[in-house]
């Protein structure tokens, strides 16, 4: 996905944070790449470093399309929600796949939903990539 740097700093209490704005909202979360980045456009991969629980940081989505925000003490992704084979599921964020661990399974009828996933900034990653 592309998004916008806007800056990455770092606080004595927290990991490096990338202040990125995308066309559909903006926060702060862990950054990956070069700690001396400048600000720019930087096409990045977005992790999830927690463990998705239906009612507790995952819940129906507020509204439709892609959505990120901060939320007071967490940073709310909002995208439509898919099982893999295999039992985990994937955020579709804009076009792109966002794995999650399941602490438990999905309802049933929330696959292919809007969610939103309610989480600590520090547990979503950004990792810059070229093309």
């Amino acid at each position: 996905m592309l998004v916008e740097l806007v800056k990455v700093a770092k606080f004595p209490w927290s990991t490096w944070l990338a202040q990125v704005r995308t066309p559909f909202g903006g926060t702060a979360v862990r950054w990956c790449g070069d700690q001396a980045a400048k600000p720019g456009r930087y096409h990045v991969e977005w992790t999830v470093d927690e463990d998705i629980a239906w009612g507790w940081n995952a819940k129906p989505a507020v509204g439709v399309g892609p959505g990120v925000r901060p939320g007071g003490h967490c940073v709310v992704l909002r995208g439509r929600l898919y099982l893999t084979v295999d039992g985990a599921a994937v955020l579709d964020f804009d076009g792109s796949q966002i794995l999650l661990d399941l602490a438990d399974p999905l309802p049933d009828g929330v696959a292919g939903t809007w969610g939103e996933l309610f989480l600590e900034r520090e547990k979503i990653a950004l990792y810059p990539y070229g093309l």
